[in-house]
């Protein structure tokens, strides 16, 4: 295989697996949509965590929830977890890595408030450890998981919403999970402001 051939296989595999996911997330991501206005509209917020690009992600949703996305409105309270280092160093280096997220879901987060949980694997710890944080407050998780869902699709509730990508390569799952982030954005803002 040529460098150009082997490029366009990417795009192939991305189509490929975001058609088939086309046919299994929509549900799934109008009830989170809803799930998430509801929190708003209790005076609630969203508290976004994961890894990596997927800590990317997480601050990705944060910004187009306190910003905008494609329509003025007014923010949407939202903190990405992943973006205070003094936090996350402290938290690490004094006690573990696996509780960065937990221990700033258990500080900051309350029950009507929804943690994203995001883990193209769907086993990182300490997103995992945040989940189990998230339903000591009482608050609902939303889970953009890959593979089969791992340990954090086992340890969601019938009140949490999981967005599995059941793909086995993190690119293709990158790659939708931020598709079906800009879908969320949409749908809320269709939810708040109606229109086309």
């Amino acid at each position: 295989m040529d460098l150009i051939a082997r490029i366009g296989t990417h795009f192939t595999e991305s189509i490929e697996v975001k058609k088939q996911c086309e046919e299994i997330l929509p549900t799934n991501i109008a009830l989170a949509a809803e799930c998430l206005v509801a929190s708003f509209m209790s005076e609630g917020k969203v508290l976004a965590c994961g890894n990596g690009g997927s800590a990317a992600d997480a601050q990705h949703f944060s910004a187009e929830l306190v910003g905008r996305f494609e329509k003025e409105r007014p923010g949407l309270a939202s903190i990405a977890l992943t973006t205070d280092t003094s936090a996350l160093t402290a938290i690490g280096n004094d006690y573990d890595f696996e509780l960065i997220f937990s221990k700033q879901v258990r500080a900051l987060g309350q029950a009507n408030d929804v943690l994203v949980a995001i883990s193209t694997s769907g086993n990182s710890a300490n997103v995992l450890e945040a989940v189990h944080a998230a339903h000591e407050k009482g608050m609902k998780v939303i889970a953009l998981t890959g593979k089969d869902g791992g340990q954090i699709a086992a340890a969601l509730t019938n009140q949490d919403i999981l967005l599995n990508v059941p793909y086995h390569r993190t690119a293709r799952i990158q790659e939708v999970h931020i598709t079906a982030i800009h879908a969320l954005c949409d749908a809320i803002d269709f939810i708040l402001l109606g229109g086309e």
